[in-house]
């Protein structure tokens, strides 16, 4: 070695040079003993699994929407004479929204109750007439005939009266339905109809109300999660409150902050998609919803087990396989393949291919070329909190 480095010095020809480079290259990694120098062990970081609390969970995609919604459609025609509301606001129940002119109703019904009094004016007279023509009769002074005449006269008068009453109050109903009144409390939306503007009874919308609190979240379950729930709840693994849901909006990246109960579930499966239709309810006093939001749903699965947990980057993929690496006796990197369950919040069950005690490689398995290869491991404590297993696969309602 050392003659090569004098060589080197010297300057001698190219030739010799490179080829004396070439041979101290070979023998770098020698000692002067002409051993080869032992490799340092990767340090990679290891944690250590063990059986924790884990709930299920299935994770499903919905829509939230209004428990009522309508589109609101005046009962009677005529011109918008006021808008009794700004647009975007709450109203309450009973609250005028919009003033149809009331000035043809008001005099219908003025003409109505003119009827009325000459109808219970001419019953007044006929019942006169009646009266004295049965004691007449009594008297042979008038005609049985002449008698049935007055009776006759009475009943249609007493008829008239009805009729006139029944037109009073359509008259009364159609004035009060020129003040169209919000059905129910909730949110309205814009005009579509302004000032001057003809409203067409029954046709034309006037504006939209939807309710606020609380609030519906569809979602479609599959048919699996269904059968599933159906086995747990005839083994008695469903919990007591097995209609629990945990929601989340958009912007609760990972978190699921809202909570509910389901109340509906469809009476039958799509056979086009495979879903059921499934409905709960959450309360929304502080109006944080609206009906259209995108929303994540997991409902709640069986009741707690125990099961082993890693982090998902502890796992590896080779093709259709998934596999870890554990430390084992004499600090080797072993792999073990494995068979994955449920995802949670960025672990994951492991089915089989683990035992509890086992040291995961966490970290740097980019540094373990085969297994069997010695590392130097350092642990990092695994978390030890209930864990809530949920799918991986959501379903989206329409």
């Amino acid at each position: 070695m050392n003659r090569i480095r004098r060589m080197l010095g010297r300057g001698c020809c190219s030739t010799h040079r490179l080829g004396a480079l070439c041979v101290l290259l070979a023998l770098g990694g020698c000692n002067d003993k002409g051993e080869p120098a032992a490799a340092a062990a990767p340090v990679v970081e290891v944690t250590t699994v063990s059986l924790q609390p884990v709930r299920e969970w299935d994770l499903f995609n919905g829509r939230l929407s209004a428990v009522d919604a309508v589109d609101l459609r005046p009962r009677v025609s005529g011109y918008v004479e006021r808008i009794a509301f700004r647009e975007g606001d709450e109203v309450q129940k009973g609250q005028t929204l919009f003033v149809i002119d009331p000035r043809p109703y008001r005099e219908a019904l003025a003409s109505a109750q003119a009827r009325l009094a000459r109808a219970r004016a001419a019953v007044r007279l006929a019942t006169e007439q009646d009266r004295r023509g049965q004691a007449l009769v009594k008297q042979a002074a008038l005609s049985r005939e002449e008698g049935d005449i007055r009776s006759a006269t009475l009943a249609q008068g007493v008829a008239d009266v009805n009729a006139a009453v029944a037109e009073v109050a359509t008259a009364q109903l159609n004035l009060d339905f020129t003040q169209v009144r919000a059905p129910f409390s909730g949110r309205v939306g814009r005009a579509m109809l302004t000032l001057g503007n003809l409203a067409q009874a029954d046709q034309s919308v006037l504006t939209r109300i939807v309710s606020q609190d609380p609030m519906y979240v569809y979602f479609d379950a599959d048919e699996q999660s269904l059968l599933r729930y159906i086995e747990q709840t005839g083994a008695g693994r469903r919990p007591g409150v097995a209609n629990t849901v945990r929601v989340g909006l958009a912007n609760d990246i990972g978190t699921f902050p809202l909570t509910g109960t389901v109340d509906f579930l469809d009476n039958q499966v799509d056979p086009a998609t495979g879903t059921i239709r499934v409905r709960a309810v959450l309360a929304n006093p502080e109006r944080k919803l609206t009906a259209g939001l995108f929303a994540r749903v997991r409902l709640e699965g069986a009741s707690e087990t125990r099961a082993l947990l890693i982090d998902d980057r502890a796992v590896l993929t080779d093709q259709d396989r998934k596999y870890v690496y554990v430390v084992g006796d004499n600090n080797q990197a072993l792999r073990k393949d494995v068979t994955l369950g449920r995802q949670l919040d960025g672990r994951r069950v492991i089915s089989s291919g683990l035992a509890a005690g086992d040291r995961v490689v966490l970290n740097g398995a980019q540094k373990i070329y085969f297994s069997g290869m010695a590392v130097e491991p350092r642990e990092n404590p695994a978390p030890d909190r209930q864990a809530s297993a949920a799918s991986p696969k959501p379903q989206l309602a329409q």
